[in-house]
């Protein structure tokens, strides 16, 4: 029998819901060896792919998660000495996070195991079947996602 589209999008995104949960406990336990978790290897992702400062809001939109999620993160980062927080000369309240040279190298360590990693799996699916489900995933977030703008996402 031929599912109909709209039965398998929410096939579909049920599975994005188990795989979501999946990859955060998996990379809860790929992480935890340099001491941090998916969260906090998530927000030195986003600083680190950035090539500059970035400040909560920003960081919350390119990961996909609020700004309070991010900035409990960032909090626990700057504890840590991964990150530094000083102020934004474009808006007083919302500071600009910079990698410190301790979390620019935890994040190429875990960045290079990562490689290592989707080498492997990569073997499981083919260009085209990974080109087309980026395609996808990010047309389900652009239709989906939060209106841009505002307070989320100050400079």
């Amino acid at each position: 029998m031929v599912q109909d589209s709209s039965q398998l999008l929410s096939d579909t995104v049920v599975a994005v819901f188990r795989a979501n949960g999946c990859l955060l406990e998996w990379g809860d336990a790929f992480a935890e060896p340099l001491g941090v978790t998916s969260a906090r290897w998530q927000i030195l992702g986003a600083l680190a792919q950035a090539g500059g400062p970035l400040t909560a809001p920003q960081m919350g939109a390119r990961m996909g998660v609020s700004r309070q999620g991010a900035q409990k993160q960032l909090n626990l980062l700057v504890a840590d000495g991964l990150m530094e927080k000083r102020p934004n000369p474009a808006h007083a309240r919302s500071p600009l996070y910079y990698l410190t040279s301790e979390g620019g190298a935890l994040f190429s360590r875990i960045d290079q195991a990562w490689k290592e990693h989707t080498r492997t799996v990569a073997q499981a699916f083919s260009p085209e079947e990974l080109a087309v489900t980026l395609k996808v995933l990010e047309t389900l977030a652009a239709r989906h996602g939060r209106p841009r703008g505002g307070d989320d996402h100050e400079a």
